[in-house]
């Protein structure tokens, strides 16, 4: 039997990416865009696919977007007659 644990957490961390170093996507331009706009801030242009997406995360943090949306709360049952 091994003792290796494997990794709960598949996904890795953008720097570790094979491919972070490529310039980033048209999609992740754009969202980056939305997001920057929304937040009032700027994003450089020149940003690569694991800089793009750190980025992503900051802004989907500072303007809210990207969390799950909350439950919204049931009204209580009326009691039957």
């Amino acid at each position: 039997m091994s003792t290796n644990q494997t990794n709960t957490n598949p996904e890795k961390e953008p720097a570790d990416w094979v491919t972070g170093d490529e310039p980033m996507t048209e999609p992740q331009e754009s969202y980056l865009n939305t997001l920057a706009r929304e937040a009032g801030s700027e994003v450089p242009d020149d940003l690569t696919k694991a800089e793009a997406s750190e980025k992503i995360e900051e802004l989907q943090e500072e303007t809210g977007r990207g969390k799950p949306a909350a439950k919204p709360k049931r009204a209580p049952r009326k009691k039957a007659s």
